[in-house]
This record gives C-alpha cells, sequence and structure tokens, in this order.
C-alpha cells in the first residue's frame, strides 16, 4: 500500500457556523461548500490547505458517530485521512495483516471518495481515514 499524501484532517464541530469561524476568520482558509453524507449522519465541509484540507465535521443525528464523539470528548480532532490510489488494494493488505477495521468494504465518502476507517485499537488511539477519489481532485 502506498500512501500518497495526508488528504484531510477531521475536525468534529458542534455547528458549521462556530466551528468554522476559526479556520476562516483567523487563518484565512477557505470555506468550500457543505454536503450531506446521509450514510455517516454527517455534514462536512472542507477548507483547503496546500495539497490537503481540514474537514469540519458536524452530525445530523444525534445518535451519528460525530455526535457521540464529541459526546465522550468534545469538539476538536476527530481523524486524519490518508490518500491511497488503489483503495481495494489497502484493504486487502490490511486485511491480510489482520489489522483491526471499521469497515470491511469501501464505502461512500464526501466528494465522491471512497474510504475505510482503521479502527483506533490498531493504531494507538487515532481513527485513521483511507480515501480514494476517482478523478484524484480534492471534494
Amino acid at each position: 500500500m502506498k500512501l500518497t499524501k495526508i488528504d484531510h484532517i477531521g475536525i468534529a464541530v458542534p455547528d458549521m457556523s462556530s466551528g468554522a469561524k476559526f479556520w476562516t476568520e483567523a487563518l484565512g482558509l477557505t470555506y468550500e461548500a457543505e454536503e450531506i453524507v446521509a450514510e455517516q449522519k454527517v455534514k462536512t465541509a472542507f477548507l483547503p490547505v496546500g495539497e490537503s484540507e481540514v474537514e469540519l465535521l458536524e452530525s445530523t443525528d444525534p445518535d451519528g458517530p460525530v455526535a457521540k464523539f464529541i459526546e465522550k470528548r468534545g469538539p476538536g480532532f476527530q481523524h486524519i485521512a490518508f490518500r491511497v490510489d488503489d483503495i481495494d488494494a489497502a484493504l486487502a493488505e490490511l486485511k491480510e495483516k489482520d489489522i483491526a477495521l471499521i469497515d470491511q468494504e469501501p464505502r461512500k465518502g464526501a466528494g465522491g471518495a471512497r474510504i475505510i476507517f482503521i479502527h483506533p485499537k490498531a493504531t494507538g488511539g487515532i481513527l485513521v481515514e483511507l480515501c480514494e477519489r476517482g478523478d484524484g481532485t480534492t471534494p
């Protein structure tokens, strides 16, 4: 498996407007359009930083994973995502190495990406996402 870059860093926020304020006003990042990813019960927005991005994540459901994360740990760093060229090959390699996974098959992520999550118990407590973008662009 080849990681090609840090795709994005996920930040859990209680709501987009207050969550985006620091990133846009203090750091001057550009706020991209919001997107609902119904399967993950989340609203996302990306703020480009060079070749990577900050992804803001707001739960759309009180039982969603981001809502549970905020309830348990508060707002803040939620995951790091690495870009891969072939998500299916990366998944097969992780399974072969017996790495604990949240996803057994790729699923749809924001911006049309195909993603999988590696379980934090396999990474020393960090939620790690691998993502493949079909057109090689950011969302």
